[in-house]
């Protein structure tokens, strides 16, 4: 330490008390009494540098329930949330709302990982209780961030940040996670930070590559189309998975980019298919949140020249839910362009068949995890039996996903299912083995290519 410095300001000192440090809605201290509170804590603790905890919590679908039944119910559910945290807050404890629907905690009795996730299960448990909205009920989950002082870091900025770093991994987990930040954690987002550089690069490159598995017709094996899957090999990292880099995506906001450059490239293999082959292409959730996003796709294969009855576009329910009122426009904007419209991974999901109801869907594609099991699970067996029966009176296609061998495909045909798609069929191939695959499958129409 420098002669003259103490920890006090090594934490920061808090900047001049020129405004208010307590927030109008809830009564609680703002983000300037955060900082002020683990300021006063650090230079207290001086002779005896004892660790300190700050949290961070971040109410899950918050934004969605908010425009759903207006500003008045989301003041009304943060100021209860405020409520329920002030109530059972550790001994000693300091509350904050920090910003939005984020609350801090400074905990100077916490200190160390597991006394911090004992309390972040403890107030996870407390704001997952219904919340009275006077004529209806909300439920919601919130997602929690830790930062152990002094590990974490000696200056307030640091370990907010390193609090906020917890908080965004528990996000990515899903909702209602607890994360105390670690040197383990750093080096995590670290990696994935350089991921998202180099995935940026081949996007503006072109290096992100599409693959297409094929869809057959079950009745006589026929080929009908093909299924778009994202490949990235990069030159430094080697293949990465697509189950990294498009989540990845999604979560650090450029999607968009990644899938428009996808799709141009799909469109295009697809001009040089025969033209009863469709194109199936997944969309992300972020697109469906977006209402440009239908326009934004009928230009791109409008200027590559492929007919829209061609195309297929692939939404799960998880996406659908994310802002379905969004999302209804786009699909009923896509359909009338003559796109046709599938439900991805079709019974995972927790109201499948409200979807169904909710939506206009062309066709609903049977999720890998009952086909799988079709041979040795009769309660898959009996799922999938009851998918296609619903679809026939629905007048909906249906798509079974997976299929790995003959034994599974001779089951879905034996139940009435019209189409599948997996390995038994086809692996996902690039554009130049594909069109190799419809040769060699169909040299009737090798002419034709």
């Amino acid at each position: 330490m420098m002669s003259g410095e103490t920890p006090y300001h090594r934490v920061g000192k808090e900047p001049p008390a020129v405004a208010s440090s307590v927030d109008p809605l809830t009564g609680l201290g703002n983000a300037r009494q955060l900082r002020k509170t683990v300021c006063d804590l650090a230079e207290e603790r001086a002779s005896d540098p004892a660790p300190f905890t700050i949290g961070l919590a971040n109410i899950d679908g918050f934004k969605p329930i908010n425009d759903l039944f207006g500003p008045r119910a989301g003041d009304e559910i943060l100021c209860q949330v405020a409520h329920r945290l002030q109530a059972c807050a550790p001994e000693g404890a300091t509350i904050i709302r920090s910003e939005n629907d984020e609350f801090a905690f400074v905990l100077p009795l916490v200190f160390e990982r597991k006394g911090a996730e004992k309390v972040g299960q403890m107030l996870k448990e407390v704001l997952s209780a219904p919340f009275d909205l006077g004529d209806r009920n909300v439920r919601l989950s919130a997602s929690f961030g830790f930062a152990v002082y002094p590990f974490a870091g000696e200056v307030f900025e640091d370990l907010l940040k390193s609090a906020d770093t917890a908080l965004y991994r528990s996000k990515r987990r899903g909702r209602g996670q607890i994360t105390v930040y670690s040197q383990e954690i750093a080096q995590e987002m670290k990696r994935a930070t350089q991921l998202e550089q180099a995935l940026r690069n081949a996007i503006i490159a072109n290096e992100v590559d599409v693959h297409f598995q094929p869809i057959v017709d079950l009745r006589n094996d026929a080929v009908v189309g093909f299924e778009a899957l994202a490949r990235w090999c990069d030159a430094d990292l080697g293949y990465v998975s697509p189950a990294v880099f498009v989540p990845l995506a999604e979560e650090r906001g450029f999607i968009e980019s990644l899938a428009e450059t996808l799709l141009r490239k799909a469109a295009h293999a697809a001009l040089s298919w025969p033209k009863e082959l469709f194109l199936s292409f997944n969309l992300s959730s972020a697109q469906l949140m977006d209402p440009a996003t239908s326009s934004r796709l009928l230009t791109i294969i409008n200027q590559i020249g492929l007919d829209p009855r061609r195309l297929e576009l692939e939404i799960t329910e998880t996406a659908v839910m994310a802002d379905a009122e969004t999302a209804q426009k786009i699909v009923t904007e896509l359909r009338a362009a003559g796109v046709r419209v599938s439900l991805d991974d079709f019974g995972t999901g927790q109201s499948s068949l409200g979807r169904l109801r909710d939506f206009s869907f062309d066709k609903v594609k049977i999720d890998r995890a009952f086909v799988s099991r079709i041979s040795v699970d009769r309660a898959s067996e009996h799922i999938i039996k009851a998918i296609v029966s619903m679809c026939e009176g629905l007048e909906l296609q249906v798509v079974a996903e997976g299929i790995e061998d003959f034994s599974e495909a001779l089951k879905l045909k034996a139940l009435g299912c019209g189409m599948g798609q997996g390995y038994f069929y086809g692996k996902p191939a690039d554009a130049v083995a594909t069109m190799r695959y419809l040769s060699d499958r169909y040299r009737g129409v090798a002419a034709q290519l």
